[in-house]
């Protein structure tokens, strides 16, 4: 009878932190960014249909970068919990740092777990607050490790890149046009093979843009930034440039390089 195989702690763990992490890198790159008025949520994001930023409550957005069909169920689970939780107590006891600690508890059981591949995604939770020292935005990692997050946080795809051209250009209290583009020229930026800045203009059409808007009367912050209007507050750029093709060893779709089913996306 042959041994079985043994596998260290220490070994499995850092195996199950390289797949989750290979799999994030495939997608593109998401930015929350604090402005004047709330917490904008911008992403690159050619389908009109599959959301990677969408509403929880009311005064918290969703957003998450990786395999669509595993962070689309930690959203709808995040929905659920938040209407029971303003339901059967007080919506104000709805907050980003219950549902932010309930995600992390989710993502850091399956990571731990030995049954189960780790979830191949990173996880946005924001919250706008009366004043701009109310906003929060809590960044989740597919371990479970939760991040308080200040001025503006970048997951997904190239971030280092995305976050050191943040450093240089954000500007505490913009306004949203100037918050808006320097988040969508940040996700534009990338370094090539030989190390080289590269700057391309992301079509409107291809950008999910929404903001969490402490100005609006309604008690449901959470709006949709469409193209149309996305066109006036952007201005003339020039011509919009696609993304770079991303090699992977699955068959890419639609020119995007992400794998068929179940994309990280």
């Amino acid at each position: 009878m042959s041994a079985p195989f043994y596998v260290s702690p220490e070994q499995l763990m850092k195996d199950r932190a390289d797949f989750a992490r290979k799999g994030i890198a495939r997608g593109r790159s998401l930015a929350a960014v604090q402005f004047a008025d709330g917490v904008l949520l911008v992403t690159e994001n050619p389908s009109q249909a599959l959301h990677k930023v969408s509403e929880l409550y009311d005064r918290l957005a969703f957003a998450a970068v990786g395999r669509y069909n595993e962070f689309e169920n930690l959203r709808i689970a995040g929905v659920r919990l938040a209407d029971m939780r303003g339901y059967s107590y007080d919506r104000r006891d709805v907050t980003g740092r219950g549902l932010a600690n309930a995600y992390a508890q989710t993502l850091g059981t399956i990571f731990s777990s030995g049954g189960e591949k780790p979830y191949e995604v990173e996880i946005f939770v924001a919250e706008v607050g009366e004043t701009a020292a109310d906003d929060q935005i809590y960044r989740l990692t597919y371990e479970g490790r939760v991040a308080d997050e200040h001025g503006y946080a970048v997951m997904g795809g190239d971030a280092d890149t995305v976050s050191f051209y943040l450093a240089e250009h954000y500007t505490e209290g913009a306004s949203l046009e100037a918050a808006l583009a320097v988040a969508v020229s940040a996700l534009g930026h990338s370094n090539d093979e030989r190390g080289q800045a590269t700057d391309r203009v992301i079509g409107v059409d291809d950008l999910e843009v929404a903001v969490l808007d402490r100005t609006r009367t309604q008690r449901r912050k959470f709006r949709r930034i469409l193209p149309a209007r996305l066109e006036e507050l952007l201005g003339d750029r020039g011509p919009s440039e696609s993304a770079p093709v991303v090699h992977s060893s699955e068959t890419p779709v639609g020119g995007d390089g992400e794998p068929p089913v179940a994309p990280p996306v």
